[in-house]
């Protein structure tokens, strides 16, 4: 589970300006997909080798008056309970405020760990401007300028060094099979399996309905509000384990779901998945939030597969303009099949759980390199690479370089000036070749070096 940084401070301390620093990985990835939108207060950054997700608390308590924290909306009160490390941003230009000292009050009661981030210190020849600071009860206090990045690559690397240890490879599944003794252990590994989507779109009815299901074998396992509950399933021969994202609570020994929605959960269940299925109100048609969601998705690589629930609900005329909402605001997402479910009627669940099963198997496909060097070729064949000024990208073999989601390594000549047209052709290519539904495809490309290019 991916752990949580929450930037918290009054108004104008610069949190925005630092999550932009933090998650500029993140955007450069979304600014590659025509079509996405993204909420800016929620996103993920890197260390090394460590992920993280950042939440942005600023523009939540801007109409705050007086006691800051007492006024402050819901959504910033959870983000600080579900953080891992707060970070708790001060204008050192500005010096110490009432609303400083409130926070710090707030912090401290909660016991979290947490960082003093005395922003704008850009050109701050001493750190005799520091000291106001102390009096706030945090401890050490670090001085940044998150505008011009003074700082912050030490501030990350401390932040890391507080964030909870990463599991171990294989320790989640220890855990879930450690019981089942050597049988468990030649099974196959359960598909994970995340039900997103905002509030009331049926996400705890479509896993009471799962759960409910005489077919289906639950097991109640312990869970608690920092760790994500995982409910393993069986459902034939197949194991899945469903992470929780709306709000799975044990009542008595089965599981029921309760609608409660949590950005940061939501998240961190859709990196920790491996086929998210994204529930859609039918009849609320396909809002910004949705497409919030459908982003993140595609951003973190993961199969997915779209439930339209309340289908029933809608006569022909709505149903066609919610065709085109979806082309429209999920377009970027044509690869993702398209199921209409009742999940109050328990209508169409067997077309998605096929639609699950398919996604799984395409994005984990094994694409052997003689099969995508020929295809390449027949390609290239078929419709060649325009020219660009000078240069005539020349594709020239193909391996496969990853899985879940599937990439493909294109090695070549000039693949540099490649149009975006061409690359959609070959993605379109592959995936028709491979049947490829349900799950992102990433295409790399790899130039040869120009042995002549610094000779006279």
């Amino acid at each position: 589970m991916l752990p949580v940084i929450a930037l918290v401070g009054r108004p104008n301390v610069g949190k925005s300006t630092l999550f932009n620093r933090l998650t500029r990985t993140r955007d450069a990835i979304v600014a590659d997909f025509a079509g996405l939108t993204r909420d800016r207060h929620y996103g993920t950054a890197r260390w090394g080798a460590r992920q993280f997700i950042v939440v942005d608390t600023g523009g939540l308590e801007d109409s705050a008056e007086g006691a800051i924290f007492e006024k402050m909306a819901g959504q910033t009160q959870q983000a600080i309970a579900e953080a891992d490390l707060v970070m708790f941003l001060v204008d050192v230009r500005a010096g110490l405020a009432g609303q400083d000292q409130e926070i710090a009050r707030y912090l401290r009661r909660l016991g979290k760990p947490c960082l003093l981030v005395a922003n704008k210190a850009e050109g701050m020849k001493s750190g005799a401007q520091l000291a106001e600071f102390y009096e706030l009860g945090l401890g050490p206090v670090y001085a940044v300028s998150a505008a011009h990045g003074q700082g912050v690559r030490d501030l990350l690397e401390l932040a890391a060094e507080q964030l909870p240890p990463e599991p171990q490879p294989g320790e989640a599944a220890d855990a879930a099979d450690g019981a089942n003794g050597a049988d468990a252990e030649q099974q196959a590994a359960p598909i994970r399996i995340a039900v997103a989507g905002r509030p009331n779109a049926g996400k705890s009815t479509l896993i009471n309905a799962w759960l409910g299901e005489d077919r289906l074998v639950t097991f109640d396992m312990p869970g608690t509000t920092r760790d994500a509950i995982r409910v393993p399933i069986e459902r034939g021969a197949q194991r899945y384990e469903l992470i929780d994202t709306a709000g799975l609570r044990r009542k008595g020994k089965v599981f029921e779901a309760v609608e409660k929605f949590s950005v940061v959960k939501t998240l961190q269940a859709i990196e920790g998945a491996q086929v998210v299925v994204l529930v859609i109100d039918a009849t609320q048609g396909v809002t910004d939030q949705d497409a919030h969601i459908a982003s993140f998705i595609l951003e973190s690589g993961r199969a997915v597969v779209v439930a339209i629930n309340k289908w029933d609900a809608l006569d022909r005329y709505q149903r066609e303009q919610l065709a085109r909402s979806l082309e429209l605001r999920l377009g970027f997402m044509r690869f993702a099949p398209v199921k209409h479910i009742s999940a109050l009627k328990r209508q169409g669940l067997e077309p998605l759980w096929k639609a699950i099963d398919a996604a799984y198997a395409a994005a984990t496909r094994k694409m052997p390199t003689a099969k995508l060097t020929r295809l390449l070729q027949e390609a290239v064949q078929y419709q060649a690479p325009r020219k660009s000024g000078m240069f005539r990208p020349k594709p020239r073999y193909a391996h496969q370089g990853g899985m879940n989601p599937p990439v493909i390594v294109i090695h070549g000549n000039s693949l540099d000036h490649l149009d975006q047209a061409y690359r959609r052709f070959l993605e379109t290519w592959f995936r028709k070749a491979f049947k490829l539904e349900g799950t992102p495809l990433r295409i790399e490309l790899r130039t040869s070096d120009n042995p002549y290019a610094d000779k006279p």
